[in-house]
């Protein structure tokens, strides 16, 4: 079933794991899809992998944090495909300075790097729903996902900076939610997904010794997920597939934890 069939997804962070996972589901649905990033050998190299005969996938090198540069990405994207009909805001991220060490206090941090990882979190999600939004707005039909984090909506010690941001991306994708079906009408909708945690290339080392036994922040990750376990990828793609489609046509507003039962669980 190709649940995409030309339909145009555009992906911010298109050359990064999760963005690239999303992608290759799309291209299986039949979406052509474009990434959009600020490394282009890293756009490229995910093309490449999930599109080698690149028919079907664009790489646009822009920033989600310049308004003017994905006002340019926009009129190329328009260009090339005449539409948009999805956009995913997989940009997003963390920096040394905006998290505490166990050896450290909130007074150790970084406000340069906490404030970077607020403007890649929050207004990295703000723009491009800014600027691509307006094409679902004139055409009165569009979808927006947003990713937020099981750190938004409950404390996980350490990563203040990125819970915080993520917090701000979540209340932003319900408030924009709202006013997209109120003035633009129902054909408009903005969700969001909240992934649980998976074992990437980025936390690999925070998770799992070098003999892939669990180090003691997995082993209190696991314990408090009923499931007992870590997600995988595609668990994350099989819900971003249905949010996006037009099964999902009646939700909106909404932010969908994808966790193994980790936000339901109190610890006892």
């Amino acid at each position: 079933m190709e649940r995409y069939k030309d339909k145009v997804v555009l992906i911010t962070g298109g050359g990064g794991m999760l963005g690239g996972s999303f992608a290759r589901s799309f291209l299986a649905e039949g979406a052509k899809v474009v990434l959009l990033g600020i490394i282009q050998e890293e756009l490229d190299e995910m093309a490449e992998q999930i599109d080698p005969a690149g028919n079907t996938t664009l790489c646009v090198l822009a920033d989600v944090l310049d308004e003017k540069d994905l006002t340019r990405a926009r009129e190329e994207i328009l260009e090339k495909f005449g539409t948009i009909d999805v956009l995913i805001n997989a940009a997003g991220g963390n920096k040394k300075g905006a998290t505490i060490a166990p050896d450290q206090t909130f007074f150790d941090l970084d406000m340069d790097d906490f404030e970077k990882v607020t403007d890649l979190n929050l207004m990295g999600t703000v723009l491009p729903c800014y600027v691509f939004g307006q094409v679902f707005a004139e055409k009165k039909e569009g979808v927006i996902l947003n990713i937020s984090s099981m750190a938004a909506d409950r404390v996980i010690t350490r990563v203040i900076g990125y819970s915080a941001s993520k917090a701000a991306a979540e209340n932003f994708t319900k408030s924009l939610a709202v006013e997209m079906a109120l003035k633009f009408g129902e054909g408009i909708r903005v969700n969001a997904i909240a992934p649980g945690f998976f074992i990437g290339e980025q936390n690999r080392f925070l998770l799992l010794n070098k003999d892939g036994s669990y180090t003691d922040r997995g082993k209190d990750i696991i314990r408090n997920t009923p499931m007992q376990r870590f997600g995988e990828g595609e668990e994350v793609n099989g819900a971003v597939l249905f949010l996006c489609s037009d099964e999902a046509a009646f939700i909106t507003g909404t932010v969908l934890a994808i966790d193994g039962g980790f936000s339901a669980f109190s610890g006892v």
